[in-house]
């Protein structure tokens, strides 16, 4: 297989995948090293039509939404490329959600089938699918009649066990090859690039989850840029270890790897260990992760009995990436070529991204220029006027990757996209003369200190110089004389020691005084959402606490 070059694409993700196996049937399109299970380009796309034509059995069609609340198992693929097929829209599900928050995506989204394995972590969800739809035990499957979403009809369980009332894949894929072969093909079709294919559900740090509508067209060619700026051929294996559920899964690896005939390297659940022996193991050329993946990989104690030479380029996103662990990711992990990605969902994510061409130092301190085919400026988040190198603002974009809007949201749709289509990411950011994007932080976390802008992630950089230091974050904590002071949240490396007035002792010489942390605590892990982004609101109520607890025993000792 020669080397493949796609332009911009019209073609729906279906249709796309169809022309690679034509290209190149015999090409590895995905492993999991840990069961050594191997699929072709050819056997997976025979897979996805098999499933594809199982669902439309049993009455999911156009339009249609299918729910997913699963790991990375191997079955996730084959639903997000079988409803791409017949027009059907996959709902991502968080894996950390609860009872909760899954009755709400059940009914905000009208899922009409929902995708579940057995659990994750400490959550059943069998459990909660037959607590919240107990319905499924006493009806017929496929005609599901939920008094509480009346939109769904069937639960389907991925993988081979049976479950009272729901279907499993296994019997969809035996469905599928007695089904209507020419139906499928009308279906097929039938669906266009500016049809919705996923809806993903933003994390939720403000009121509600919002389902982020993305369409073929969003999707295929922001992932297709991704992997371009990575210089990505049919040649390159990728290490997938972040959640499929997330944008970064779904866009800047899937559709990064598979646009260019590349071979995705599955990790069902994010383990630093199985990580570094599924990059030896599969000689991968490129590895993504959030800068806590990568802490976990590089300071891992046997990190070094693996061979991680194949390792080339990859991406470091889903939070700013500290300079610090992009320096050591380069240095330790053979990733000389590394990039990171700034975007958000509703950008389906890609604004900007660095270049495996960029200078080192640009590739560590910036999120590079904007990917092809859209704009991207900063504003003034005050007036909206457009602002100049240097100035910091919010950062907007426009163009093909814009999400159709939030599903049943009209109005936050318009919070987020002005009547010129730029999207509003409510993220502070500058840009340099040579057009290389920085992001300071969003605008809810910067921290007002006695009318002083301050911007935590300056100050994390700083800290991350410190001997001692493996991550830290920084919060505004409320006061009463300054409105917000500067709390540092760290953790240390192993074996490290440190005291608050060490911490402070180090800023007070190299920075000035208002920015230095008046509070450090130092902590064992930071709160997380599922796909691994630091949440810097539960962060802050965390410090909250400890400052209170903190001064409480201060004044008994008194």
């Amino acid at each position: 297989m020669g080397v493949f070059k796609m332009v911009f694409s019209e073609l729906t993700i279906g249709d796309f995948l169809e022309e690679m196996v034509e290209k190149d049937p015999n090409h590895e399109f995905m492993v999991y090293p840990d069961r050594d299970l191997r699929f072709t380009y050819q056997q997976f796309d025979e897979r996805v039509n098999l499933l594809a034509k199982g669902l439309l059995e049993i009455g999911i069609g156009k339009g249609d939404h299918v729910g997913i609340w699963a790991k990375n198992v191997p079955d996730w693929l084959t639903l997000l490329f079988a409803t791409s097929k017949i027009g059907a829209v996959l709902v991502t599900v968080n894996t950390a959600y609860k009872s909760h928050e899954l009755a709400y995506v059940l009914e905000q989204s009208d899922m009409k089938a929902l995708a579940i394995i057995d659990g994750y972590q400490d959550v059943d969800y069998i459990e909660i699918v037959y607590e919240l739809i107990p319905e499924l035990k006493t009806q017929e499957r496929g005609k599901l009649k939920s008094e509480k979403f009346p939109f769904l009809d069937s639960v389907i369980y991925v993988g081979p066990e049976k479950h009272r009332g729901m279907y499993n894949t296994n019997e969809l894929l035996l469905l599928g090859k007695h089904g209507d072969e020419t139906e499928f093909q009308k279906i097929k079709a039938s669906v266009d690039c500016n049809d919705v294919v996923n809806m993903q559900y933003t994390s939720g740090t403000t009121g509600f989850p919002k389902g982020v509508m993305l369409t073929h067209r969003n999707i295929l060619n922001n992932g297709y840029y991704i992997g371009e700026r990575q210089k990505f051929t049919e040649e390159d294996r990728l290490c997938i270890c972040v959640p499929l559920f997330h944008c970064f899964g779904i866009v800047l690896a899937v559709m990064a790897t598979f646009s260019h005939g590349a071979t995705m390297v599955m990790v069902e659940l994010f383990d630093p260990l199985m990580v570094l022996a599924a990059v030896q193991k599969e000689r991968c050329t490129a590895l993504y992760g959030v800068p806590t993946m990568f802490i976990a990989e590089y300071s891992h104690p046997m990190f070094d009995m693996f061979d991680l030479t194949s390792l080339r380029t990859g991406i470091m996103a889903g939070s700013t990436p500290p300079i610090e662990a992009m320096k050591k990711v380069v240095n330790d992990m053979n990733m000389t070529q590394i990039t990171s990605v700034y975007g958000l969902t509703e950008g389906s994510p890609g604004f900007t991204q660095t270049s495996v061409d960029d200078p080192l130092e640009k590739r560590v301190e910036t999120v590079g220029k904007p990917l092809p085919e859209c704009e991207v400026k900063i504003v003034d988040p005050e007036t909206g006027d457009t602002l100049g190198p240097h100035e910091t603002g919010e950062i907007c974009c426009k163009g093909y990757n814009v999400m159709k809007g939030y599903y049943k949201m009209p109005e936050k749709t318009r919070e987020v996209i002005d009547e010129d289509g730029w999207l509003h990411s409510g993220d502070l950011a500058t840009v340099d003369k040579e057009g290389y994007y920085s992001i300071v932080g969003r605008i809810k976390d910067m921290i007002i200190r006695g009318g002083e802008n301050i911007y935590p992630r300056e100050i994390e950089e700083f800290l991350y110089t410190m001997p001692g230091v493996l991550d830290v974050q920084v919060v505004g904590i409320s006061d009463e004389k300054y409105g917000e002071i500067v709390g540092a949240c760290i953790i240390l490396e192993e074996g490290a020691e440190l005291t608050e007035e060490d911490v402070r002792d180090y800023a007070r010489t190299k920075i000035a005084r208002f920015k230095v942390p008046k509070h450090v605590f130092f902590v064992d892990e930071f709160p997380l959402t599922a796909s691994g982004k630091i949440q810097k609101f539960i962060l802050r109520e965390q410090a909250e606490k400890m400052l209170k607890e903190k001064l409480a025993k201060e004044e008994e000792s008194l």
